[in-house]
């Protein structure tokens, strides 16, 4: 079980990428207030935690009911993972906002917790995918599915303080210390995603 949930935790932490979402909450929130920075901060917290928690419980019922199974799941969210991997990497936006984009959302002054925040960059497709698939390992063991929930948890309190501490992190690491931070957790995405496809592969064939 201890196993399981550090193996939860590495996943959720490089893949939530805390200081990559800090880098881009404190982009998107230039012209807040403090409060108002906190606010959206733990709100797209809660919101990110109540639909992952969401997908760990129901996800595997809805792969049933289409009847999909773990193998052909593990191969398409090994794959999704992998591209956001060389998405991290290469610096492209295949599975992120546009840099046009991105510039737009910090010029709003709508509340940014639910969309863009929660929802895709905290609780993205990567994020759900693996929620899923961990849940589904876990094979009805509750105790599994509870370290695996916690772990996730523990990952999202980081990317939290990340968010809250965004000013500050970005003056400590700088422009260059981002970028190398962002490649190097890419880099050991894809080394789960290839894990993680392969696995469903051998299961599938084995």
């Amino acid at each position: 079980m201890a196993e399981a949930a550090l193996y939860a935790f590495v996943a959720f932490l490089v893949i939530l990428d805390p200081p990559g979402t800090a880098a881009i909450f404190a982009a998107m929130t230039a012209g807040d207030t403090a409060e108002e920075k906190r606010q959206q901060a733990v709100r797209a917290t809660v919101i990110s935690f109540v639909v992952l928690v969401g997908f760990a419980v129901a996800g595997g019922f809805l792969l049933r009911a289409l009847g999909i199974g773990l193998p052909a799941l593990k191969v398409a969210g090994g794959l999704l993972l992998f591209l956001a991997a060389a998405d991290m990497v290469m610096g492209s936006t295949l599975l992120r906002a546009t840099p046009a984009e991105q510039e737009a959302a910090t010029r709003t002054k709508e509340d940014i917790s639910v969309f863009p925040l929660a929802i895709p960059l905290i609780a993205g497709p990567g994020a759900m995918t693996t929620i899923v698939l961990l849940a589904e390992q876990a094979g009805g063991d509750m105790l599994r599915l509870a370290a695996v929930i916690a772990a996730m948890s523990a990952a999202l309190l980081i990317t939290l303080a990340a968010m809250l501490g965004a000013a500050r992190l970005a003056r400590l690491l700088g422009e260059t210390g981002g970028h190398v931070i962002g490649r190097v957790l890419g880099v050991v995405l894809a080394a789960l995603a290839a894990q993680i496809a392969l696995d469903g592969l051998r299961e599938s064939f084995g």
